[in-house]
């Protein structure tokens, strides 16, 4: 069977076409055959040597990949599940050693896998699960109630557009960052104030909302110049595990997607809010096996909107 991964740590030339083994679904699991997997910035850590040591107890190939979609094609003996054999599925997978998204066949808890979005195909199916649940464990960790108000940095990314979606779904009111030649994507994603992006975008958040915001998920990775725009005693959410100090009682929150593996109540409801057309499937650059060091390379140079994607079909 194929899959894309490295076998000596690299830039994105460093990923190959690799043979794994064939894997079937025990009690407990069901097996995809996986049509296309979602390039995420996380996947790059796995190939450049980054999770070296984690990883050095499995032998190489080590296969990246958070997302994955496509049909469910094996139920392990005595598995509960509302799915059947040839449904149209996507999952979060989190990798270990040749187990990631970017193979031909993967074997997941059948508590990781949900339907695929009506409609979708395989390529936009698989943009969606990690990225959303990170978003949606960003706001469950704020814990703000309707009517509150949310600033979202780095709001154009796949992760930023999910979590103002996702707040406006929560009837939350969301300011939101974006350059110039995004700002219309930005509206159209919700967001009911947006300013100019930037080292000072602190200041641009306040002057829209003085006394300071709610809370704040910073997806542009700003950390400590954008807290200024919270509220005293109000929540910071980071996406790559930046603490901040204390101060005005503002609650620090690290967003870690792990925390929700397996979670099928809030995949599946993820999966009904994209039926429901709460949230946008946003697909930049479909990529075959063999070109999957483009996509990294793409991610890498940053600017892309939406995702980039592998396709295994």
């Amino acid at each position: 069977m194929k899959a894309v991964g490295v076998i000596e740590y690299g830039g994105p030339e460093a990923l190959q076409v690799v043979d794994v083994p064939e894997v079937h679904a025990g009690p407990g699991e069901v097996r995809i055959r996986v049509h296309a997997a979602t390039v995420n910035p996380t996947d790059t850590y796995g190939r450049d040597g980054s999770r070296a040591e984690t990883q050095k107890k499995d032998p190489p190939p080590y296969v990246p990949g958070m997302d994955a979609a496509g049909v469910l094609d094996e139920i392990g003996e005595g598995t509960e599940t509302n799915l059947a054999i040839g449904d149209a599925v996507m999952c979060m997978v989190l990798p270990n050693g040749s187990h990631g998204g970017y193979r031909q066949s993967l074997v997941m808890p059948a508590s990781a896998v949900t339907r695929a979005p009506i409609g979708a195909t395989h390529i936009e199916a698989s943009t969606l699960p990690m990225n959303a649940l990170t978003a949606r464990l960003t706001l469950d960790m704020l814990g703000l109630s309707a009517g509150q108000t949310l600033a979202v940095t780095g709001a154009a990314g796949c992760y930023g557009g999910y979590v103002v979606q996702l707040a406006k779904a929560d009837g939350l009111t969301v300011i939101a960052d974006a350059k110039d030649s995004d700002r219309d994507l930005v509206a159209s994603l919700g967001a009911d104030i947006v300013v100019e992006r930037g080292d000072d975008v602190a200041d641009r958040i306040l002057a829209a909302c003085p006394g300071g915001v709610d809370g704040l998920a910073d997806g542009s990775v700003q950390n400590e110049q954008v807290v200024p725009a919270i509220a005293d005693g109000g929540g910071y959410a980071s996406v790559r595990g930046w603490t901040g100090q204390e101060e005005r009682g503002i609650s620090f929150h690290t967003v870690w997607v792990n925390k929700y593996e397996n979670d099928f109540e809030r995949l599946d409801r993820i999966r009904q809010q994209a039926d429901d057309g709460l949230i946008t499937l946003r697909v930049a650059q479909v990529h075959r096996m063999q070109d999957a060091s483009v996509a990294h390379a793409n991610l890498e140079a940053g600017g892309t909107r939406g995702r980039q994607v592998i396709d295994l079909s």
